[in-house]
């Protein structure tokens, strides 16, 4: 719950940073602007927000590695969702105002999981789980958007050291295999989701693995 609150305040902190031409630059996820990548996390927190409030007494049906679909199709940016997300992003106009409805809606939804049971069973795209597990896949979430969003900002700070190590060990999880040691954290999950291509040195250290990747989490 701790690291999830971590990420997320570090995550909204980065972008609170951000200047006016921040937005209008290419982020991480494919065919989005950085501010597209902002709206899509105010989608995001208020899912979080959602799901706190929609509490089930069904048995749990995913955990924290479980919750993740995993596909082997990188995104092209033409779902209609992403499209309607960019859409929206543009709406904006001024950058400031999706700034602060960001930081409005993602205020609440830290809160909300600040106040959360981990205990609690919840429901979410017909699944459930434990907030708790719910929160911790999010950990994985905020740190991936937290790379897609410094992709092309270098002087933006990147997501935290416990964050990004967490992501790692559920994306590990996820592939049922480790990524070689040599790799940063970072590394394992830019490549391993497919945010960047192995160089060749890193093919060659990730050897017969390499067949498994990209994972694709959805």
């Amino acid at each position: 719950m701790n690291l999830f609150s971590h990420s997320w305040s570090a995550l909204r902190t980065a972008v609170a940073a951000l200047s006016d031409e921040d937005f209008a630059q290419p982020s991480g996820c494919t065919g989005w602007l950085v501010r597209d990548l902002v709206c899509h996390l105010v989608i995001d927190a208020q899912d979080v927000l959602i799901t706190l409030v929609t509490p089930t007494t069904r048995e749990p049906t995913r955990d924290a590695v479980t919750y993740w679909e995993v596909t082997d199709t990188p995104p092209a940016g033409e779902d209609p969702l992403d499209a309607l997300t960019v859409r929206l992003a543009a709406a904006y106009q001024d950058p400031g105002l999706l700034t602060f409805h960001l930081d409005d809606v993602g205020s609440a939804a830290g809160r909300a999981a600040e106040l959360a049971d981990p205990g609690l069973r919840v429901e979410t795209q017909g699944q459930v789980l434990t907030a708790g597990d719910y929160l911790s896949a999010y950990v994985l979430e905020w740190t991936l958007h937290h790379l897609d969003l410094t992709a092309h900002l270098p002087h933006v700070a990147g997501p935290p050291a416990e964050g990004l190590a967490r992501s790692r060990e559920m994306l590990e999880r996820i592939a049922g295999t480790s990524f070689p040691a040599a790799f940063s954290d970072a590394t394992a999950l830019l490549v391993g989701t497919g945010r960047r291509a192995p160089t060749e040195a890193e093919r060659a250290e990730l050897g017969e693995s390499a067949w498994r990747l990209p994972l694709v989490l959805g």
